[in-house]
């Protein structure tokens, strides 16, 4: 049997793990390593075990801790158990869809990989070297737990460059058609596991397109302006709620052609809806200077800050769509504005909003704090895991 690699930490630096925090920094360790993504044995700088993680030499976050237990043992039947752990859950959720996010990385203790289901269809992410190196184990675990047949990889993001791995998309098991059609609710949408963003769709965002349906029939919202609308989930939503008109915003053509196609599979007349391909703050200028304005407004921007370092110019960019967003509401319309960036806090989003409407002239009653779905969880270990916030506010007369 060969013996387990071992990285040794600093003086000091065992604490966040000892807090079962699941990263070790590069700036953390001492000594020791591995091959990229192997199983390591983490130790404090006297010899006291930490955890077994997956070892990464290119990444920052050089270890991602699977185990904080020494007695378990990182094989491909941890990997059965983890997954069947975390389907387990989605299973007694009340999730009104069959869209799931199934596994959601660190929060279900398997930092690196995350999986969503779609209808029949697997989408996966493998984005650290730990997950890379057990793909086939973790492939055959998915579809033992699910039932599935075909899983797609869409391994394309940015992030696993930092782990020194090349971008991988294609079927890994089975084959057929991309194209997949989910129930959300009493909604049917459409997604492309090959080509739409992510692993096809947002799923984070179920429940809050259920409240904003509910808000807009509750408001009696008329004229709606969905930015950022990328396939239509928010317009299929207010079209539900009864708006008269919505108008969604996007730059990218293809998925305004899926929001027309989506307002058309949902039985919507499509003369109450209109999509317009802009930047979206040069279109929220142009609205406000025709002296346009709108019952109520989502904003759900891409990732503004992918990290800390970026908070600062990602505060500017939120500041200023959140004015122009709040001087286009009507009085006594609704705002739902979001971040997804992780390097933005709840609190440091609020206070940004806040700042927003200070410069607008604008005053609103913040009247709900939301957040992802719970196939989405956190985990009381990672806090950075919390990636998406949002507010409902309504504006006051």
């Amino acid at each position: 049997m060969t013996p387990m690699k071992t990285v040794r930490l600093r003086p000091g630096k065992e604490r966040s793990l000892l807090k079962r925090h699941p990263w070790v920094f590069a700036g953390s360790v001492d000594k020791g390593g591995g091959d990229s993504g192997e199983t390591v044995r983490v130790e404090s700088a006297d010899g006291q075990f930490l955890a077994w993680g997956a070892f990464s030499a290119r990444s920052q976050i050089r270890v991602r801790a699977w185990s904080h237990d020494e007695a378990e043992r990182i094989d491909a039947a941890f990997f059965e158990r983890r997954i069947a752990q975390a389907v387990a859950l989605r299973a007694r959720l009340p999730i009104e869809s069959d869209g799931v996010r199934l596994i959601h990385g660190e929060a279900d203790g398997l930092p690196g990989l995350i999986v969503d289901r779609y209808a029949d269809t697997l989408s996966a992410q493998f984005l650290s070297a730990g997950s890379e190196r057990w793909k086939a184990e973790i492939a055959d675990a998915l579809l033992a737990a699910t039932g599935c047949t075909r899983l797609y990889e869409r391994s394309d993001s940015g992030v696993r460059g930092l782990e020194g791995l090349a971008a991988v998309t294609g079927w890994l098991r089975g084959d057929g058609a991309t194209e997949v059609t989910i129930r959300e609710h009493d909604w049917r949408l459409t997604l492309d596991v090959a080509e739409g963003h992510k692993t096809g769709f947002y799923l984070d965002q179920r429940d809050n397109r259920a409240r904003f349906a509910d808000w807009v029939r509750r408001f009696g919202a008329q004229r709606v302006l969905n930015c950022y609308c990328y396939t239509g989930g928010f317009s299929v939503a207010a079209l539900a709620g009864g708006a008269t008109q919505v108008t969604s915003v996007d730059s990218s053509a293809p998925a305004l052609a899926r929001v027309n196609a989506h307002v058309a599979l949902n039985g919507f007349d499509p003369a109450r809806s209109s999509c317009v391909d802009a930047d979206v703050n040069a279109f929220l200028r142009e609205q406000l200077k025709a002296g346009a304005s709108y019952d109520a407004i989502v904003l759900d921007p891409p990732k503004f800050a992918p990290s800390a370092a970026h908070a600062e110019r990602a505060a500017r960019a939120y500041k200023d769509i959140n004015r122009l967003a709040l001087k286009l509401l009507a009085p006594g319309g609704l705002l739902l504005t979001f971040s997804c960036s992780g390097g933005v806090s709840a609190e440091l989003f609020h206070k940004i909003v806040a700042g927003a409407g200070i410069d607008a002239g604008v005053d609103g009653a913040l009247i709900a704090r939301l957040e992802a779905a719970p196939d989405h969880p956190t985990t009381l270990f990672f806090p950075e895991g919390e990636y998406l916030k949002g507010l409902a506010i309504v504006r006051r007369a």
